[in-house]
């Protein structure tokens, strides 16, 4: 599976711009990327093609963290609220 992070800085803050397919060794190399960031972090998910429920799962943990997220598809949006309000 393709997969690709790439790292740039926009108003002040950190952003990792995502494309391909976030499964779990994905979620595993992003997260790691994560911990070092001691700034604002954004998520692009413009380019991401497919996510699983791990993958939304983990996700919501990082957005009800303070991780933004932005150009996410409308599905992966609602799977995002759904778990962040504790339906599912």
């Amino acid at each position: 599976m393709t997969f690709r992070i790439q790292r740039s800085m926009s108003s002040g803050a950190i952003v990792f711009a995502l494309s391909g397919e976030l499964d779990n060794e994905h979620m595993e190399s992003l997260n790691e990327l994560l911990e070092y960031e001691k700034r604002s972090i954004l998520l692009d998910l413009r380019d991401v093609t497919l996510v699983g429920r791990k993958a939304v799962e983990f996700l919501a943990r990082l957005e009800a963290g303070g991780v933004g997220i932005i150009n996410c598809p409308e599905y992966v949006r609602t799977w995002i609220d759904a778990e962040n309000n504790g339906q599912r």
